[in-house]
């Protein structure tokens, strides 16, 4: 019993700590965060990867974020977005029974798909209990830009950088430095 407070108590901190993907460069230690590759003189492929607590519109926001970002450290005035996308990675993420589990190790457990009344349920307990099954949602944008100086063209999908860095910055959260 003491395990099952334990983990429970374990499981509702890491909850509790758990924030948004901040506006940072991706990396094996962090989850999530900004990318580009160079693929001409004036042309990138930027990215942008969120965790699970990471809404769709603030990915996208940091995504055109570090396109303005990337466009004035490049010396350039405007961006354009050439194309540009979306994924949403959806998982079913179940907790483990923490019986069987500390018991028997991960990979054996009990089968919670039931017979009853002559056929095979749904996944689920027979016993009408609900199980601890969560939906975990990703994030990810990503988009070609073409750099340019000068004015920016007459066209809905160019952007001034440094207007996007001025209106969308003070919205960007940065990693904390603890």
């Amino acid at each position: 019993m003491k395990r099952v407070i334990l983990a429970s108590v374990a499981a509702l901190a890491l909850t509790a700590c758990a924030t948004a993907t901040p506006y940072q460069a991706a990396s094996p230690q962090a989850r999530g965060g900004y990318s580009e590759m160079q693929i001409e003189q004036n042309r990138f492929r930027v990215g942008f990867a969120g965790n699970s607590v990471t809404s769709r519109d603030t990915v996208e926001m940091y995504l055109l974020y570090r396109a303005a970002e990337l466009t004035a450290q490049s010396g350039y005035d405007w961006f354009q977005t050439v194309d540009r996308a979306t994924d949403r990675d959806t998982r079913y993420v179940g907790t483990p029974d923490p019986f069987y589990s500390s018991r028997y190790g991960p990979y054996w457990g009990p089968s919670w798909r039931f017979y009853r009344g002559g056929f095979w349920g749904p996944w689920g307990d027979p016993w009408g209990r609900d199980l601890d099954v969560r939906e975990v949602t990703r994030f990810e944008a990503s988009t070609e830009i073409l750099m340019g100086r000068g004015a920016k063209p007459n066209d809905p999908n160019a952007f001034d950088a440094r207007e996007v860095m001025q209106n969308i910055g003070p919205r960007v959260v940065r990693p904390s430095m603890n």
